[in-house]
């Protein structure tokens, strides 16, 4: 069969989430397409789960190595891969079953190297839609891509995701594009980075057929072992790809890292005033206070202040405000207000 679309899937020990994930993908209303199941050593039952689903359909590609994570496992699968397009999937999600398709048939009706869709993620108890400000449905060009979605990747954490975009294998292939492994930028960032820098064509769909599960004790949740500070800090001190320095001014890349540490900060600030057993309150005040006066913050925060602090609400301006004082007794109270208002608010609609 020739395939029109290869999916590539690193497992690692995903055995509670991975039949939802095939079933998802093998039930694709667009039958040309491959699965690329690349088993990095799980120590679970991931494994026997492939190789049951990869002797009933031909369809299915099994590769099996030793763990060296998920940017070389993704590496391998793009090496397997015999479609037109390539997309990507985290073993513990699942896709719409006309997802591949509404990509696929948006890539080729102008010649797209790439195709950027929407996903939905749990917060708390509802769901979100992640969109971007993007034109949608409409072919963007070289000089489109160069203004709006390059500098986004700085600016934003939110489009980094590889699972969410059907990139042309030939591109990939002509310009060895692969996933670098161990980069504090993230391995998705600097993958879209490489590609969209050489992308002539490109797509934003206002469509979300990509489904994100919060698992237990992933990064985003985890703030015992994970310094999100620290993290936040070695993206905004990284270097971008070469090919970044001839098509944005270094003063406009020192602006967007500055407002992406500073996002990332006020959403720090939230994680860490969340109630939790494994941390008392002053550890949490300590690391707060410890972002809000960092050198790096304060660095950033003027430039933040002059490009987004207008289109915030009150709210989030009131935020900004305190941490431009260095208040953070008055952040700490207001994200202790607000969430005391909001949970009132959820138990009267209820």
């Amino acid at each position: 069969m020739q395939y029109k679309v290869s999916v590539i899937i690193p497992v690692y020990n995903a055995e509670r989430y991975l039949i939802p994930c095939i079933h998802s993908l093998l039930n694709q209303s667009l039958q040309e397409c491959q699965f690329v199941f690349v088993n990095d050593g799980s120590q679970d039952g991931s494994f026997g789960i492939l190789e049951k689903y990869a002797a009933v359909d031909e369809r299915t590609v099994l590769v099996n190595q030793t763990n060296r994570g998920v940017s070389a496992a993704r590496n391998v699968g793009i090496a397997a891969a015999s479609g037109d397009y390539i997309g990507f999937v985290d073993a513990d999600d699942t896709v719409d079953r006309e997802m591949y398709e509404t990509l696929y048939l948006a890539a080729v009706q102008d010649d797209c190297d790439v195709v950027i869709s929407n996903f939905e993620s749990e917060v708390g108890s509802h769901s979100v839609i992640t969109r971007y400000p993007f034109q949608q449905s409409t072919l963007l060009r070289e000089e489109e891509i160069k203004l709006n979605i390059l500098p986004y990747f700085i600016k934003a954490d939110s489009c980094n995701t590889a699972c969410t975009k059907l990139y042309k294998r030939k591109t990939i292939q002509q310009h060895g594009i692969i996933f670098p492994e161990k980069v504090a930028l993230g391995e998705d960032g600097m993958f879209n980075m490489s590609f969209f820098c050489i992308a002539k064509r490109a797509k934003y769909l206002d469509y979300t057929g990509y489904h994100y599960r919060e698992t237990p004790g992933s990064a985003t949740r985890n703030i015992v072992k994970q310094d999100y500070f620290k993290r936040a800090l070695e993206v905004y001190q990284s270097n971008l790809p070469d090919a970044y320095t001839g098509k944005i001014q270094k003063a406009d890349i020192e602006k967007l890292k500055s407002i992406r540490l500073i996002n990332t900060a006020l959403a720090i600030l939230h994680i860490y005033m969340e109630p939790t057993r494994e941390i008392n309150f002053s550890t949490r005040y300590a690391y707060i206070r410890k972002v809000v006066h960092s050198p790096q913050v304060r660095i950033s925060l003027p430039f933040y202040y002059e490009d987004e602090f207008r289109s915030l609400g009150r709210y989030h301006q009131w935020i900004v405000e305190r941490m431009r004082r260095g208040q953070v007794a008055g952040i700490c109270l207001a994200i202790l207000y607000s969430r005391i208002r909001n949970q009132s608010m959820r138990r009267k609609v209820t």
